[in-house]
């Protein structure tokens, strides 16, 4: 719990690190490997229980699932995110390996290996990697366009393993100094090294919210209020660029009215550019969560590939497609993926990589589109959680996206967070939550790769590795020479 402060939309990111040092001392201190597992679920029952509890809003406000079934369902959600912090606990106990070597090589690797591993398993939820604290304003967060979030992750719980010793006063006090020392201005320097370069000239861009709240949004009789808002905004601006939030148009493309869709293009077109536009769209029968473009180029789309379980399928549907039936009402809760590879859309003048709401917390990802993409294009609808921490949040893994990528991140979103994000991952420009209104601002395209961008995952998961090995190994000598001893 108290790791969350760490996380946006509180700029406190030194909390993260601390609350990892404390379970660090926590893990060394306990009696054996079932007693670290249970610190490290009550840990992570803390953190996930804090900073996910938002997922009650979605459940229970907008999706009608009764108080009585929606708040064991957001606790056992916690619950089980919980699983990974303890099986990390249970993990670094079991090396057998000396205390120092724990802190500072086991425990560090088994969080970010655990990290991973909850990004990966039953479609992966990634949301509140502690790497994800550090941007994008800590230095630490300059191991990002190396190893992505989940390097900035070992880079944090290796700092937290370093304060741990320090408190416990294992090891040299110098030597855990200089060790601190180099993690944060190797951090910074990395800060400073620019990965991309500009592919052609600054142009303008215009996001647009429309801030139809998510109880209306599906409603027949609110669906000229909402195409008249966009419209209505669309023709405010001049840019080059225009994009409309995910699912803008609640209805299926091939339904859109041609007078609608023609004065959208016309004004496009004057402004010597495209939109981009979310809207479903329906194709032998599946249905696809999808941006497609009006202007001067040529009509392309982009489908949503990696979906959210309940929200957009139903896995498992023989046993569980009964909750989607009887207990939430979720329009469009039956979608197809839109399936890979799908290449960015040559649009304004740029390759623009788009991503649909939760598929940008997958950095593994997003790199697919690249180099080949100019600018990151994420289109959400995060009204679905009210007015809590959740679109802060998001707009804070969109800001590591950047990081990794050295790309700018577009989102445009119906309440909020509409952002323009730089390729250092800094907000250029935000609109207020839960207002209506257009971000306008230059941006600029980039060309070139980071190291993430061609290792992906495999370079801290390979570190990682290495860093148990050395504890198993430092362990193993330890219990070599007591038995010589003996």
């Amino acid at each position: 719990m108290f790791a969350v402060p760490g996380f946006a939309p509180f700029p406190l990111f030194p909390f993260a690190l601390f609350a990892l040092a404390a379970l660090f001392v926590m893990w060394l201190r306990a009696g054996n490997a079932r007693a670290a597992a249970g610190l490290g679920f009550c840990f992570g029952l803390g953190l996930f229980g804090a900073g996910t509890g938002w997922i009650y809003i979605a459940l229970h406000d907008y999706g009608n699932m009764p108080f009585v079934l929606a708040l064991p369902a957001t606790g056992l959600f916690a619950a089980l995110l919980a699983l990974f912090p303890a099986l990390a606990g249970y993990a670094q106990a079991r090396l057998g390996a000396p205390g120092r070597a724990r802190l500072l090589l086991a425990m560090p690797a088994a969080w970010a290996l655990l990290e991973w591993l909850r990004g990966l398993l039953f479609t992966g939820f990634p949301w509140l990697a502690i790497g994800y604290s550090q941007a994008a304003s800590s230095p630490l967060a300059g191991y990002a366009p190396l190893f992505g979030v989940y390097g900035v992750s070992l880079a944090v719980a290796a700092n937290a393993g370093l304060l741990a010793s320090l408190w416990l006063r294992k090891g040299r006090l110098g030597a855990t100094l200089v060790a601190l020392a180099a993690l944060w201005f190797g951090g910074e320097a990395l800060r400073a090294v620019e990965w991309t370069q500009a592919q052609g000239e600054p142009f303008k861009v215009s996001l647009l919210q429309g801030n139809i709240p998510q109880e209306m949004k599906f409603r027949e009789e609110k669906l000229a209020v909402t195409l008249e808002t966009y419209r209505r905004l669309a023709l405010q601006t001049d840019a080059r660029l225009i994009v409309l939030p995910e699912t803008a148009l609640p209805l299926l493309r091939q339904e859109v009215p041609e007078s609608y869709a023609a004065i959208l293009r016309d004004h496009a077109r004057r402004n010597g550019g495209d939109m981009l536009i979310g809207a479903f769209e329906r194709e032998q029968g599946q249905y696809y969560n999808s941006v497609f473009t009006l202007g001067v180029a040529e009509s392309q789309s982009y489908r949503k590939n990696h979906l959210v379980p309940f929200g957009e399928f139903i896995p498992l549907r023989p046993v569980l497609g009964w909750l989607i039936n009887e207990v939430l009402n979720i329009p469009m809760s039956d979608l197809a993926r839109g399936g890979l590879p799908q290449t960015p859309l040559d649009v304004a003048g740029q390759k623009v990589a788009v991503n649909i709401c939760y598929e940008d917390v997958f950095g593994e990802e997003i790199i697919r589109a690249l180099p080949e993409a100019t600018l990151l294009v994420n289109v959400s609808n995060d009204a679905w959680y009210g007015n809590s921490h959740a679109a802060m949040q998001h707009n804070q893994i969109s800001q590591m996206r950047a990081l990794e990528t050295g790309r700018m991140m577009l989102r445009a979103t119906n309440t909020g967070v509409t952002s323009i994000i730089g390729r250092d991952g800094r907000i250029l420009h935000m609109l207020p939550q839960h207002r209506e209104g257009v971000l306008t601002g230059q941006v600029q395209g980039y060309a070139g790769g980071t190291p993430y961008m061609r290792w992906g995952n495999a370079a801290v998961l390979l570190l990682a590795a290495l860093m148990l090995a050395g504890a198993r190994a430092l362990g193993q000598n330890e219990a070599t020479a007591g038995n010589a001893r003996t």
